[in-house]
């Protein structure tokens, strides 16, 4: 839904930066052996920095990154720093402050480039990316004790949000941080139900620029 109140024209590198996101976060949710897993993340690094000075490998979503991501002046090796943000989500007991670290890191660079995407300094995006990113780390991890911390974490990044208000250009994009702040503050973040509260906590958010504070 985010993505399609985007401008049509940004939305296939959005689509592209997501995936490969996706990708990354897959390679955390589906290894078993920490050491292969690292190997696996070491392989998408290496072949994002690649795309600076090459075509990609038959893979459709570092094509995806290729064509549309890097003509829009983003560099493969800066797609390449996710792959170390998910690095300390590997094995059943990861550090917490370096999970939280690396996820939060992870935030601001999805949501910096989204925010380069839209003609605005990374800057801007970033805080709202990294709240966003710790509720969604949170969301899919399946144990409580790590869940717990890093929902401790985004209501941390919330009571620390700036004052100021994201540009309206942004918020298509920023209003998910809104979204999450909202489940978090509510108790429910786990919840992605629609529901009436969530409809309205997007709507003040776009047009008003409004992020739930507690």
């Amino acid at each position: 839904m985010a993505l399609a109140s985007l401008p049509w024209r940004y939305r296939p590198a959005f689509s592209a930066l997501w995936a490969i996101d996706l990708a990354l976060a897959d390679v955390v949710a589906t290894t078993t052996e920490p050491g292969l897993g690292a190997i696996r993340l070491a392989w998408w690094r290496d072949a994002l920095t690649d795309l600076d000075a090459a075509r990609p490998p038959a893979e459709p979503r570092l094509t995806a990154v290729a064509d549309e991501v890097l003509r829009h002046g983003i560099r493969g090796a800066e797609v390449a720093e996710l792959a170390e943000c998910w690095l300390p989500l590997l094995g059943p007991e990861p550090d917490l402050t370096t999970a939280a670290d690396g996820l939060r890191r992870r935030g601001k660079i999805l949501f910096g480039f989204g925010a380069r995407l839209l003609g605005w300094d990374a800057k801007e995006g970033e805080a709202a990316g990294a709240l966003w990113s710790l509720v969604d780390g949170a969301r899919q991890c399946h144990d409580f004790h790590v869940r717990s911390a890093l929902l401790e974490e985004a209501r941390r990044e919330i009571a620390a949000l700036p004052p100021q208000k994201p540009p309206r250009a942004l918020r298509p994009l920023t209003v998910l941080a809104a979204l999450a702040a909202h489940d978090v503050l509510r108790g429910k973040p786990l919840d992605l139900g629609g529901g009436t509260g969530r409809g309205i906590v997007a709507s003040l958010h776009v047009l008003r620029g409004s992020l739930p504070r507690g």
